[in-house]
């Protein structure tokens, strides 16, 4: 089953006991077969419209907001990235393209900073 961008996982929707982990995809998705948390496989049966605020969600290691991304480990998959949304606590795998992706897939996000190069000095040093 495909995913695709704008699409809302939501743990709770099949399994009330569990850590609610809620994912959304940012792109990619064409290989997307499970994602695995607290035992349960989450499938397209765990699509939902938008996300519900619900008690009881157990955050994990992966924090809110961070986004996991196929591509940075595997180069030549469909480029399944997802951000957490909230839960977690039971994350074990996103099964995307035969590749399993784990909190090592975690793309690093620094604000602040520039994508390229710094841009350098256009005039010598000096009083304006």
């Amino acid at each position: 089953m495909a995913l695709k961008k704008g699409d809302i996982l939501d743990e709770f929707k099949r399994y009330q006991h569990a850590c609610g982990l809620v994912v959304k995809v940012m792109g990619g998705g064409e290989g997307f077969e499970k994602i695995v948390c607290c035992g349960h496989d989450l499938t397209e049966e765990d699509l939902v419209p938008d996300v519900v605020t619900v008690r009881g969600r157990k955050k994990g290691n992966l924090p809110p907001a961070v986004v996991l991304d196929e591509k940075k480990l595997h180069p030549n998959s469909c480029g399944l990235r997802v951000m957490i949304i909230d839960g977690g606590a039971g994350f074990t795998e996103i099964r995307c393209c035969g590749h399993s992706l784990t909190a090592s897939s975690m793309k690093e996000l620094t604000y602040g900073q520039l994508r390229g190069p710094e841009p350098g000095q256009n005039a010598p040093p000096g009083t304006a």
